[in-house]
């Protein structure tokens, strides 16, 4: 039978999501803590991969297991075998086909910013202090949705099979504890997309890149062309979308 597990996690301790060699990572973690209460090596299959210090909200794993149990218990189990910073919300039963991965028909991300120092936000979000135009950031974000391929945002030699993704929506926004938001919904991301459009906007917001020149830098897919990477400490995986979820 095959199980969906829905968790979050606090990516700051952590190499990523994807198990690799010599580093602790989100993976391998919930791998060790199932497989270890299971008593059987399990696999899990991750709706995604997210970068080193990224954070989720909300993000889905599969995993294969044909002896009954009592979901309850083990979601219990595993929060008090796991680390503080990872929490598991539900364990769901779904069709024998179902895949975290390539059922997922959007993801949401949100990148937290303080514009004013603080030292509690600082964990979690990317104190970015100059002067910015929310207007002209959210002018040159809806021009990302005129757009399908985005390797200029993309990092420099990953090894993908296309460049294209729908992005659905992209806005600025203060939120209730007046940090500024960028969230950004798509059908996929490329491997540092997210970070590299902030870092993009947030030039156009100080006046470094003119609104327009969004186009240009598209269009050049280029990486060198597009603006820098902000840190991955603000920057949370919000949401994960399935047609039977």
């Amino acid at each position: 039978m095959r199980y969906f597990l829905e968790f979050a996690y606090n990516g700051t301790a952590y190499h990523g999501w994807q198990t690799q060699p010599n580093a602790i990572t989100v993976q391998q973690t919930l791998t060790h803590a199932i497989s270890t209460l299971l008593k059987q090596p399990i696999e899990l299959v991750g709706a995604g991969r997210t970068d080193s210090g990224v954070h989720a909200k909300q993000m889905y794993a599969h995993f294969d297991y044909d002896h009954c149990f009592n979901i309850g218990e083990l979601i219990s189990k595993m929060n008090s075998f796991l680390p503080a910073d990872i929490v598991i919300y539900n364990i769901i039963e779904v069709k024998e086909n179902a895949h975290a991965r390539f059922d997922a028909t959007a993801r949401t991300y949100q990148y937290h910013l303080h514009t004013h120092k603080d030292a509690f936000c600082a964990p979690l979000s990317y104190y970015f202090y100059r002067k910015l135009d929310i207007n002209k950031m959210n002018q040159a974000a809806q021009i990302l949705l005129q757009y399908e391929d985005f390797e200029c945002f993309s990092k420099t030699h990953s090894d993908v099979f296309t460049f294209n993704c729908t992005i659905e929506q992209a806005f600025w926004h203060y939120s209730d504890d007046n940090k500024l938001v960028f969230t950004i919904r798509a059908n996929r991301f490329l491997r540092n997309m997210v970070r590299a459009i902030v870092g993009t906007l947030l030039e156009i917001g100080t006046g470094k890149i003119p609104v327009e020149q969004i186009h240009t830098i598209i269009q050049s897919k280029n990486r060198s062309k597009a603006g820098f990477s902000v840190p991955g400490k603000g920057l949370f995986l919000t949401k994960v979308s399935y047609p039977y979820l």
